[in-house]
């Protein structure tokens, strides 16, 4: 009998989101897999690599080996995942997705969807983040791109393990739009952001914001050869990035010491 190869999946737009569904359907494609699923109860879109500290939270189960986190966080969900329900046997991967919507450049450090994959790899479990860059224009997205390359990776590792050093985690954004398409080993993009923000009165007349959906701008990264996260998707490519978890600016450690 062979031993099931066990994936742990979450996401941070929620456990009724197309893109999970999709991503666990791919998944339960493949031989000799067990999917179990953790994820938020409700959507946690951009909430970082944050953990709840300030309120229990507890497991609701939905199906076998499906379960929703109340007021959870993906980070919460991994985390509590593997000191609850992989007690004895920790999962041989950790997926999150697929993100409704692209995680490329600084975007990565607000994303839950790569927290997800942060907190995974913080326990030394190899993890993947997937993402649908896609026109919010179509609410519901075409998933079945990144349905086929997750497979296409999952496979891979699977047949040559897990290709990143520790504490190292992979970033994937599918492109939209398109039925094929290659892959291309990227950098993490210069994101070009502005500030925006909508003010709305109710009819009491109170002020209520809403943060606006900023377009995706880039710029070239200085000093930086190869090919950008957003460029590969410009240009039709998958997106792969490997991402570190060391935030630390080498470069300017000697420049900071002069300093001091």
């Amino acid at each position: 009998m062979n031993k099931k190869y066990k994936i742990l999946v979450t996401n941070d737009d929620g456990y009724e989101a197309k893109g999970l569904f999709s991503l666990v359907s791919a998944l339960r494609e493949l031989d000799d897999v067990e999917v179990t699923v953790v994820a938020p109860a409700n959507e946690k879109s951009a909430c970082g690599h944050s953990l709840t500290l300030t309120k229990p939270l507890r497991f609701i189960g939905i199906e076998e080996n499906f379960f929703k986190l109340e007021d959870g966080t993906p980070t919460d969900c991994v985390y509590l995942s593997l000191s609850a329900i992989f007690q004895d046997t920790k999962p041989n991967l950790i997926i999150s997705g697929i993100n409704r919507g692209s995680n490329m450049g600084e975007d990565i450090t607000y994303s839950g969807t790569a927290a997800g994959a942060m907190e995974g790899v913080l326990h030394n479990i190899p993890s993947i983040a997937i993402s649908q860059v896609m026109d919010f224009t179509n609410p519901n997205g075409d998933f079945s791109l990144a349905q086929k390359t997750i497979k296409k990776i999952v496979t891979k590792i699977r047949e040559d393990n897990f290709p990143l050093r520790e504490r190292e985690f992979l970033n994937i954004n599918i492109p939209p739009d398109v039925d094929e398409a290659e892959m291309k080993i990227t950098y993490a993009g210069y994101r070009v952001y502005s500030n925006e923000a909508e003010i709305h009165r109710n009819p009491r007349g109170e002020e209520h914001y809403w943060l606006g959906l900023h377009p995706l701008n880039f710029r070239a990264r200085e000093g930086q050869s190869g090919v950008s996260d957003y460029e590969a998707i410009r240009d039709g490519y998958i997106s792969i990035t490997p991402i570190m978890l060391d935030l630390t600016a080498y470069k300017s450690i000697e420049t900071l010491e002069k300093w001091l």
